[in-house]
């Protein structure tokens, strides 16, 4: 029997949150970066924070729930931003990427991952594949020329 191929897979949703610091001028600054707990696929790349979407959740539930459970924050509004799929071997998912401007409550990294403010290029790697488009996109929107991530 043949393999499916990535076009015949049903792709996962997944709410992504891309946490961005504001300025004193309101202007985007620094963005948030988690890493991927031990024991879970691609542990220790570098990512946005976020996850599946559950039945009948909408990606602003999604979102809200799993920063929550994540980061054990409370977020204000989601600002939907962009979409992406994404094949890898053990998934194809549908990215919904949000900017968020606004939280409360502390950081706590509940399932022991670790997190770091970034601006680009980020420092930290390995970084997730679906995190390169987003680093792209940041530096189309900031003007930003160069490598956005290294490696």
């Amino acid at each position: 029997m043949a393999e499916p191929s990535a076009q015949d897979r049903v792709p996962v949703d997944v709410a992504v949150g891309v946490l961005v610091e504001r300025d004193g001028s309101g202007c985007e600054g620094r963005f948030l970066l988690t890493s991927r707990p031990v024991g879970k696929v691609y542990a220790g790349f570098w990512e946005f924070p976020g996850g599946k979407l559950e039945a009948g959740e909408t990606v602003e539930q999604a979102l809200r729930r799993e920063l929550h459970e994540e980061l054990g924050i409370e977020i204000g509004a989601a600002h939907p931003w962009q979409e992406l799929v994404m094949d890898y071997p053990h998934a194809r998912v549908r990215l919904h990427f949000c900017k968020v401007f606004e939280w409360t409550g502390e950081f706590e990294m509940r399932e022991q991952q670790a997190m770091a403010w970034q601006s680009l290029p980020v420092q930290v790697q390995p970084v997730l594949p679906g995190t390169i488009p987003v680093l792209d996109w940041f530096a189309g929107e900031r003007g930003f020329v160069g490598a956005t991530h290294l490696g």
